[in-house]
């Protein structure tokens, strides 16, 4: 009961503050407010750039590897010209990497290449055609809207059928069902077997609306697979970890090629994971920058406090005189200021959430960015209020704790 009366008074004691002396209390927790609302906004800014940017890595697939010519990330000893004069993966290496690998539950061969599209009179330049062997589907995910994908003989025949984005189905065919439909691609009769689902863009502006999958063997009538881009996607059996993949991947790889021990190898294996990484060191730099912009702020609220705080104990310096004198412990003065500080505090950080929560909202339905501020941003903000209220009011509670109640008595006349 001792405790829930000191709380009670305490929280009467700070919202009097608020109260009777408004423009003070606004000045002084305008720091902490601008502070927690510089910090946080910068924070879920970054929170969700990041969660876009993984989710984007993720779509391709955590358990994946990618076998191709160059690798995403280099330490930067190995020179250019070393991955220049590797092969490109071929379809003969896909071949030996299905026959051999047991470790992996599917896998595929991918090229892209540009394009002109025609129908009629309408024509779209410059747009990305992507070869995939027929087990695309399995390693990576084809969610189709209308139509079927390949059947494994248009697959193995090189047949002219084309799944087509959303987008490309609507400027290629306005007004009609694109299922079924025929269009030039450089200038090949090529037929539409499917119309993939509408996504958007992501956030490194790739889209599948504006892609079209054709068969590899028909792509291959019009790329030499020998100096295009190819890339092998092998995806794992459930409960196989990319390590192990990776593992038994090179020691095919180096077989079929007959690389000798101790060379390097002529490829390069790479995942998602390489980028996640670098993900983890750019937001962590960020994040600093972030504590940067909105540390000074709260260093200001924080001083802030503390002379609200010092103002408070001497104007009750003879309310605290009375309760000592019928025999208020030190813990209990202490105890009661510290509560006030960083009920105050905490007063300016909630203000800051909500300030970011209108941000977030604008930016949300304004821009159409996706802008969400998440429960741990949430606590972070009220955990620094909370810290920055409890040190900010440790010295003026300390002082009133230890004040003579005979000298604080004085002050009544």
């Amino acid at each position: 009961m001792i405790y829930l009366k000191l709380i009670r008074e305490s929280f009467l004691f700070a919202v009097r503050e608020l109260v009777v002396n408004k423009t003070r209390t606004f000045l002084s927790l305008l720091g902490i407010t601008i502070g927690i609302f510089a910090v946080i906004s910068v924070f879920t800014i970054f929170d969700s750039l990041e969660k876009q940017l993984r989710d984007s890595v993720n779509s391709l697939g955590s358990n994946v590897l990618f076998v191709q010519k160059w690798p995403w990330m280099t330490n930067g000893n190995s020179p250019w010209w070393k991955y220049m004069n590797r092969p490109q993966p071929s379809a003969d290496d896909l071949k030996i990497i299905e026959k051999r690998c047991q470790l992996a539950e599917s896998t595929a061969l991918f090229v892209h290449h540009s394009k002109t599209l025609k129908n009629g009179n309408n024509i779209l330049e410059d747009i990305e055609i992507q070869g995939v062997s027929h087990e695309y589907n399995d390693v990576m995910e084809v969610v189709i809207d209308k139509g079927r994908y390949f059947t494994p003989m248009e697959s193995a025949n090189g047949r002219q059928v084309a799944l087509i984005g959303a987008d490309i189905a609507e400027n290629l065919f306005p007004n009609q069902d694109a299922e079924g439909q025929s269009f030039k691609l450089g200038g090949i009769k090529t037929y539409v077997v499917g119309v993939l689902t509408k996504k958007g863009e992501d956030t490194f502006g790739n889209s599948p609306d504006k892609q079209v999958i054709i068969p590899l063997n028909f792509v291959k009538t019009f790329v030499d697979l020998r100096y295009s881009g190819n890339i092998i996607m092998v995806k794992a059996h459930e409960g196989i970890s990319n390590d192990e993949l990776r593992s038994e991947l090179t020691g095919i790889l180096r077989s079929a090629h007959r690389l000798k021990p101790g060379s390097d190898d002529d490829f390069a294996i790479n995942e998602t994971s390489i980028i996640s990484n670098s993900f983890d060191q750019f937001f962590g730099m960020l994040a600093g920058i972030g504590w940067v912009i909105g540390g000074f702020s709260l260093l200001v609220g924080g001083f802030g406090i503390a002379n609200i705080m010092f103002v408070s104990v001497r104007e009750r310096i003879n309310i605290i005189g009375i309760q000592k004198s019928l025999g208020a412990k030190n813990y209990f003065i202490l105890t009661q200021f510290l509560f006030e500080a960083v009920f105050l505090s905490l007063m300016g950080g909630i203000f800051g959430l909500m300030f970011v929560m209108i941000l977030s909202l604008s930016v949300t339905y304004g821009l159409d960015w996706p802008m969400m501020l998440n429960e741990g941003n949430i606590i972070l903000g009220i955990g620094v209020s909370s810290v920055i209220g409890l040190i900010s009011g440790l010295m003026p509670a300390i002082q009133a704790s230890k004040l003579d109640p005979v000298v604080a008595m004085r002050t009544l006349s």
